[in-house]
């Protein structure tokens, strides 16, 4: 298969009459699957009420089909022919937080989306990506579109046209390429069929934004025992992974300095991500500096990139500095820890896993 890449100004305007969105459209339209920005990372897309059209999604991927995808659409509107209601909750968040980083979990109409876009639940996750050319293009397409990550399964999400391509090139059809991503985290998963509702995936939009909007938010016990179905993308199977094993840290800079240096006097070859401030004054085979300690948003808009970086270095390991649990914060430690595999080395702590 021929990947075809086209070239966007990210400030398209919701233009759906420019040339390279009407093509890119046309063959989302016709089934095939084409990848595209939004403010998040770049996504995967497929026409969602198609099952040939969804199914090239998980055949370019990997991904396990018992995985839910993400609905995305352009238009408030469009909710009427997708879910049988939106309540006064999910219509406040919404009001809110939409066109950006937010799914909301809906009760679907039935016999709208192919069952492959919601794994045979009686829900659908719907999100309006906050991206001019994501929204451009599926008005274009004039059809809901199932969209996740635009990589292969269990790496490192896109946030960049050249990370699909890496990926994915001889796999789909096409990729928009609309520059890099903003927020860098996928958007954040609620569940709004429960009450109250409940946070499936940590991201772009943090567990205090929600409760100042709407008031009592629970978060899934899964989301750290990983049991039983996913309900939502993300919330099983290992994620964001790079090629070298990657640990999570969490002590003083003297413990890590010392860390590093025990793997080095072992033979291996040691890579270290973290905030500017830490990599500033420590020494590491290969260092990758992810962010700053007092914005934690820089550290989600390159958390990824940061990532990837490793895969282009023969490190033997990666150690990662833990961030604090405020904010966006939570989003970043749940990405990083499922890049671990759940690993973690810990000052003073023998356990090295839990």
């Amino acid at each position: 298969m021929i990947t075809t890449m086209w070239i966007v100004d990210k400030n398209v305007d919701k233009n759906k009459d420019y040339p390279q969105i009407k093509k890119a459209a046309q063959l989302l339209h016709d089934g095939h699957t084409i990848a595209f920005p939004t403010e998040t990372v770049y996504g995967l897309g497929a026409d969602a009420t198609s099952d040939q059209a969804v199914s090239g999604i998980f055949k370019a991927k990997g991904r396990p089909s018992d995985n839910p995808l993400i609905v995305h659409i352009y238009s408030t509107n469009q909710l009427s022919e997708l879910v049988q209601y939106v309540d006064n909750t999910s219509q406040a968040l919404i009001e809110q937080f939409w066109p950006g980083p937010l799914t909301l979990i809906f009760t679907k109409k039935q016999g709208v989306f192919s069952d492959k876009v919601t794994a045979g639940l009686d829900t659908v996750g719907i999100r309006m990506p906050d991206h001019p050319v994501a929204l451009a293009l599926m008005e274009a397409c004039q059809k809901p579109i199932a969209a996740p990550s635009a990589n292969r399964s269990g790496k490192p999400s896109p946030t960049s046209a050249a990370h699909v391509y890496y990926d994915l090139n001889g796999r789909i059809a096409g990729i928009v390429d609309g520059g890099e991503t903003g927020v860098g985290v996928e958007s954040t998963v609620l569940d709004c069929t429960v009450t109250p509702p409940m946070i499936l995936r940590p991201g772009g939009i943090s567990y205090e934004q929600l409760t100042d909007c709407i008031g009592p938010v629970d978060v899934d016990p899964s989301l750290e025992e990983h049991a039983g179905q996913p309900r939502s993308p993300g919330m099983k199977y290992t994620h964001y992974a790079p090629v070298a094993p990657l640990y999570v840290t969490k002590g003083s800079d003297l413990w890590l300095q010392e860390t590093i240096v025990a793997f080095q006097q072992d033979g291996k070859k040691v890579g270290l991500l973290a905030p500017v401030e830490t990599i500033s004054h420590m020494q590491a085979d290969f260092l990758v500096a992810c962010g700053r300690e007092d914005d934690l948003s820089t550290t989600a808009h390159s958390l990824y990139e940061s990532i990837r970086a490793f895969d282009n270095e023969a490190v033997d390991i990666i150690l990662a500095q833990s961030v604090e649990m405020r904010g966006i914060g939570v989003a970043i430690m749940n990405r990083l820890v499922k890049a671990a595999g759940h690993k973690w080395l810990i000052e003073n702590n023998d356990k090295t896993s839990f």
